[in-house]
């Protein structure tokens, strides 16, 4: 918005030049993004206890969950809105890329909302049924990736890190796969959600790291010397990542250990979404599952649990998902959280070396 309304007064003032700059666009939807976190946190708290939107605990969970119950969930709200005002106000709002990543973002949170209104409102322990909640996240992810096909400006291809010429052409078949990491990646970051700021570090991590490939991808020299396949358009989408980034980072505020606010489903189903729309549009859906790999790994734990006991009546991990496992075996909550943040820098680290490493 700010870019249509100021970026033309270049022509008598050349200060506002700046504002055609991808770059000091991402830095000041990242500020606003962090500000508005910051400004409506408390009062948006407040507003959750005084609806009782309190967090139910499992019983059979670590014991010292148990003095988290009726913490407010519900907080994803306000991440949903630091990313979504910075984005429009900082963004070409001509960018069809950009407006993908902001729908879907926006659908899935809804998804989240309804899940978690059921649960904390209307005292119904389930929800959204699993059927109910993976039918409607795929409907929106099928809608998004059709989309993304008939742009023509992403390519149906699947690329491979670490090697030039290697893809893989999928055709039509880029739509249900394109579906498939949508779904999985917003599912992957939800079963993350389970320790104060936990899903949140990882998230930062993969945003930034995004944030970068977005831009790269999105400029025809940085992408031709980088031997990366160039997006029209996928630049404008680090302004997005940044406000991805910054309203984590904002929240992180509220829900470092000990807790003032969980997010909830609306908000780790709508971060889930937004990694993997823009790691879609850029062809980094290998490069996701790599950056986000603690996303994957508590995917893969609750998946091994399951499969285990219904086949041998036996369970590989003290609980599900892996994070409760470790608190199980005497890892101090803080302990597993940090050590997981770590893990998370370590693998942006890895993900951004691909970028010359081909």
């Amino acid at each position: 918005m700010l870019f249509h309304f100021l970026y033309p007064l270049h022509v008598k003032h050349t200060f506002f030049n700046v504002f055609k700059y991808i770059t000091f666009r991402t830095f000041g939807a990242s500020i606003t993004s962090v500000l508005l976190c910051m400004l409506i946190g408390p009062a948006y708290i407040r507003f959750l206890q005084r609806k009782q939107m309190g967090q139910a605990i499992r019983e059979d969970g670590p014991k010292t969950h148990l003095l988290k119950k009726g913490t407010p969930t519900m907080g994803g709200g306000l991440i949903l809105l630091a990313i979504v005002i910075p984005t429009l106000l900082w963004s070409d709002l001509t960018n069809k890329n950009m407006w993908v990543a902001v729908l879907v973002t926006l659908l899935f949170g809804v998804i989240g909302y309804i899940d978690d209104y059921r649960k904390v409102v209307k005292k119904n322990p389930k929800g959204l049924s699993g059927k109910q909640k993976l039918l409607s996240q795929t409907l929106v992810a099928l809608a998004a990736a059709y989309f993304i096909y008939v742009m023509r400006d992403t390519p149906p291809v699947l690329k491979f890190p670490f090697f030039k010429e290697w893809s893989f052409y999928l055709g039509p078949f880029f739509v249900p796969f394109a579906a498939f990491v949508i779904v999985g990646c917003s599912n992957a970051v939800n079963l993350t959600d389970g320790l104060d700021g936990l899903a949140v570090g990882p998230t930062i991590t993969t945003s930034a790291t995004f944030l970068i490939l977005a831009y790269c991808a999105g400029h025809v020299k940085i992408a031709e010397y980088l031997q990366i396949p160039y997006i029209f358009g996928a630049g404008e989408l680090a302004v997005f990542c940044g406000a991805v980034a910054a309203s984590c980072l904002g929240f992180l505020w509220f829900n470092t250990y000990p807790a003032q606010v969980f997010m909830g489903d609306v908000g780790s189903l709508a971060l889930g979404a937004a990694l993997a729309v823009v790691a879609v549009i850029t062809k980094n859906e290998i490069l996701l599952a790599l950056c986000g790999g603690i996303f994957v790994i508590e995917a893969l734990s609750v998946m091994a649990q399951v499969v285990s006991f219904k086949m041998t009546g036996k369970r590989v991990l003290k609980m599900a998902p892996i994070h409760h496992h470790f608190e199980l075996k005497g890892w101090a909550e803080p302990k597993v959280i940090v050590r997981f943040w770590i893990i998370s820098i370590l693998l942006a680290l890895i993900t951004l070396s691909t970028l010359k490493l081909r």
